[in-house]
């Protein structure tokens, strides 16, 4: 049941990708309903199928690497769904909707399996608190990369009067602007909390992950560096959109470091 949910979820994040792509085949207006209901479809089967596995595991149900994964894919499906209605524009799906599909999938084949089930009470909802937070960020993250990379292509496009189907198809850049300073914000505030939290409960409960606690400063540092740059100092938005794309990826790098030399496989880092 939880396998096949989260087989349906695929389907549709890559049904939303497609759907977004039939502005490059013919000249026809943004389909942004089509769009939202495809991945409001997703979401549905996404969400039925961690719900079944919180019944089944219980509280820690979102700590194994597959559960986490999994869950960035909802969190960051959810995201999409907000921009795109706020935006009235589909473009932003062609990036994040297959990059939610492939986390999903990757959550799912790495097995649903979480890594710790001990937590109880007060503890438990501290762990989740922590989790949930913290992948709001990341996934707010993403949706700035994403958004920085297409305002680089965008314009790009724009400055060597290649009008063509990728920019036709994409927003305005102010739009994608936007929604890269909005996101930014989000994913500092959510990572912010989300690490308070984390850090509160590794002192209490003498839980510290060396991997974790770097990777976990990586990505904050990332973001915050992003979020303080244009709200401090004022970053105009082709240098928002190039540093949210190259520390985002490096942030991914990072991540993929720790996991191949990684001894504990079963943790999500």
């Amino acid at each position: 049941m939880i396998a096949i949910a989260h087989f349906i979820a695929v389907t549709f994040y890559l049904g939303a990708a497609a759907v977004a792509a039939l502005p490059f085949a013919r000249r026809v207006k943004a389909p942004v309903v089509g769009v939202v209901v495809t991945l409001l479809l997703g979401i549905g089967a996404h969400a039925t199928a961690l719900a079944g596995l919180t019944q089944q595991a219980g509280a820690g149900s979102l700590t194994g690497i597959g559960p986490g994964l999994s869950f960035a894919g909802l969190v960051l499906a959810i995201s999409l769904v907000i921009v795109e209605c706020l935006a009235r524009e589909v473009s932003l799906t062609l990036v994040a909707a297959p990059l939610a599909a492939l986390v999903t999938m990757a959550g799912n084949l790495t097995g649903m399996r979480p890594f710790l089930l001990e937590p109880q009470g007060a503890r438990a909802v501290w762990l989740s608190m922590h989790i949930v937070l913290s992948f709001i960020g990341i996934a707010a993250y993403a949706t700035a990369a994403a958004a920085g990379t297409m305002y680089l292509v965008a314009r790009r496009e724009l400055k060597s009067a290649h009008f063509g189907a990728i920019f036709r198809s994409f927003p305005p850049l102010d739009t994608l602007d936007r929604v890269n300073h909005i996101a930014s914000i989000a994913g500092f505030l959510g990572l912010t909390l989300g690490l308070a939290l984390a850090a509160a409960y590794s002192f209490q409960y003498r839980a510290l992950v060396i991997p974790q606690i770097i990777w976990g400063l990586a990505a904050w540092a990332g973001v915050s560096g992003l979020a303080l740059g244009r709200v401090l100092r004022g970053w105009q938005a082709r240098r928002a959109a190039l540093m949210s794309a190259l520390t985002f990826a490096s942030v991914v790098a990072l991540y993929v470091v720790f996991r191949l030399a990684s001894l504990n496989r079963g943790q999500f880092l």
